[in-house]
C-alpha cells in the first residue's frame, strides 16, 4: 500500500467508528415514552443518520417529526418525517423554514408527549429563528466565522439573538418533555455550547457576549446591543440529555488502524485548539525530529483548530492546516501530513480535508504557487486540487470534530 492509501485507511476507520447509529440506539433502550405521542426533532449535520437511527430502533412510535440537515446531507425520505435541508455555516432562509416547522410541530404539546431532540454540530446554522433582520444576522455570522473565534466565543454571542438557541426550544416544547441526544462536536462536551445549546440550560452570560463582542469588533445595532443584555434560560426542568460521541472516538479508531498497519501510533492531543497553520507547522517540526527513525510512526491529534481569513480564496481549516505543513516536510521520505473534517466537509468546499507528503511543495512550486502566498489568500483548496491533495469523502453523517495525523513510514 502507498502512504496515500494508509492516510485513507485512518480515515475510514476513524469515520467508521464515529457513526452516530449504535450510540442512538444504546440511547433509546433507557427511554421511557410513556403513552403519550413522540416528536421528533433533529438538526444538524448528522442530524438525517441521527433521525434515521431512531426510526429503526422506534418505527410506529414515532408521530412525526421534522429534519434540519445541511444541503446534500439527506440520504432519502424517513417515515413521518419532514426534512428540510438548509445553509451551513451561514443561515438561510431554509434555515429559518425547516426551523419554524419544529417549532410548529412541537407547538400544543401535552405533558404526556415527547420530543425526541436530536443534535449534531452545525445546528447554530441549520436550526435557527433570529430575533433580528435576517441581514445583520448574515453579517454577525460572516464576521464571526472571519475573526478567529472559537465556536465558544461564536456561540455565546449568536444565541443572543435567537429564538431557538440557549435553551429557548425546550421552553417551545414544554409543558411536553424532551429526551435529547446530542452527538458532541466541541472539545469537552459543553452542551450549552453544541450548536448552541437549544434544549440546555445557558452557562453564558451577557457579560460574558458583551466580551466577545468587544473583543473581535463585531458590527452591532441597537436592537442588538439590547439583545445581549437579555439573559438566555438557566434552568430547564422539562430536559433529559445523553451525550454520545467524541473526537476521542476517531483519535483511537485512527490509532488502531495505524498499528494494524505496522506503525507504532501515539496519541498527543484529543483538544487541539489553535490556528490550523500552527498545527500544520507543528506537526512538519515533529515530522523533521524524527527522520532517523528506524520504524514507522503515526502521530495523531483531534479537536479543532481555527482559520483567519486574510484572502479571499477557497478552503477550510482542515486544508488550510495540511497545506501548512508542506513547506516543513519537503524532500522528506515516506512522511505525509492529512488532516479530516469527521463530518465531510470542509468550510464551504466539497473536500473533507487535505493531504501532503514531501513532494507537494515540489509539485505547487513547477506550478507557479507558493504555499505562503496561497494560505495568505486561504486559497488551499485549489493549491490541493492542483497537487492531488485533496480529500474527498462526501458527507458522512457524523460530526465529532477534525483530525489529524503526521505519518512516516519506513
Amino acid at each position: 500500500m502507498s502512504l496515500r492509501e494508509d492516510a485513507n485507511t485512518l480515515i475510514r476507520a476513524a469515520l467508521d467508528a464515529a457513526m452516530p447509529d449504535a450510540a442512538v440506539r444504546r440511547a433509546l433502550e433507557s427511554a421511557d415514552f410513556g403513552s403519550g405521542r413522540v416528536v421528533l426533532i433533529a438538526a444538524g449535520k448528522a442530524a438525517w443518520q441521527m433521525a434515521s437511527a431512531a426510526c429503526n430502533a422506534l418505527g410506529d412510535r414515532i408521530s412525526g417529526g421534522v429534519v434540519v440537515t445541511k444541503y446534500d446531507h439527506s440520504k432519502g425520505d424517513l417515515p413521518r418525517i419532514d426534512i428540510h435541508e438548509a445553509g451551513h455555516p451561514v443561515p438561510d432562509q431554509n434555515s429559518f423554514t425547516g426551523t419554524q416547522a419544529a417549532i410548529d410541530a412541537v407547538s400544543g404539546l401535552s405533558s404526556q408527549d415527547t420530543v425526541l431532540f436530536l443534535l449534531s454540530g452545525g445546528g447554530s446554522a441549520l436550526f435557527e429563528k433570529p430575533l433580528i433582520p435576517p441581514e445583520d444576522l448574515d453579517r454577525l455570522t460572516r464576521e464571526l466565522l472571519a475573526s478567529g473565534a472559537d465556536i465558544t466565543e461564536m456561540n455565546t454571542v449568536r444565541k443572543r439573538f435567537s429564538a431557538v438557541k440557549g435553551g429557548r426550544f425546550a421552553k417551545l416544547c414544554a409543558p411536553a418533555h424532551v429526551f435529547a441526544i446530542v452527538l458532541s462536536d466541541i472539545i469537552g462536551d459543553p452542551l450549552d455550547m453544541i450548536a448552541s445549546g437549544p434544549c440546555y440550560p445557558d452557562a453564558s452570560t451577557c457579560a460574558q457576549a458583551r466580551e466577545v463582542a468587544r473583543k473581535y469588533r463585531l458590527t452591532l445595532t441597537p436592537e442588538m446591543e439590547k439583545l445581549l443584555g437579555e439573559e438566555t434560560p438557566k434552568e430547564l426542568d422539562n430536559v433529559e440529555t445523553h451525550v454520545t460521541g467524541s473526537v476521542r472516538q476517531l483519535c483511537l479508531a485512527a490509532e488502531e488502524a495505524a498499528r494494524k498497519l505496522g506503525y507504532r501510533p501515539q496519541i498527543l492531543t484529543a483538544s487541539l485548539c489553535c490556528t490550523a497553520r500552527d498545527a500544520g507547522s507543528m506537526l512538519a517540526e515533529i515530522a523533521r525530529y524524527h527522520q532517523d527513525t528506524k520504524e514507522s510512526l503515526a502521530f495523531i491529534m483531534g479537536g479543532e483548530t481555527v482559520v483567519h481569513l486574510t484572502g479571499h480564496g477557497k478552503g477550510g481549516r482542515n486544508q488550510e492546516l495540511a497545506l501548512a505543513a508542506a513547506p516543513g516536510i519537503a524532500g522528506m521520505r515516506d512522511t505525509a501530513i492529512f488532516s479530516v473534517g469527521s463530518d465531510g466537509t470542509d468550510g464551504p468546499t466539497d473536500a473533507a480535508g487535505g493531504y501532503t507528503d514531501g513532494e507537494t511543495n515540489a509539485r505547487l512550486a513547477a506550478n507557479g504557487l507558493s504555499v505562503f502566498d496561497v494560505l495568505q489568500d486561504n486559497d488551499a483548496y485549489n493549491a490541493l486540487k492542483v497537487s492531488d491533495g485533496l480529500i474527498m469523502t462526501g458527507p458522512t453523517g457524523t460530526n465529532v470534530n477534525d483530525f489529524c495525523a503526521l505519518l512516516i513510514r519506513r
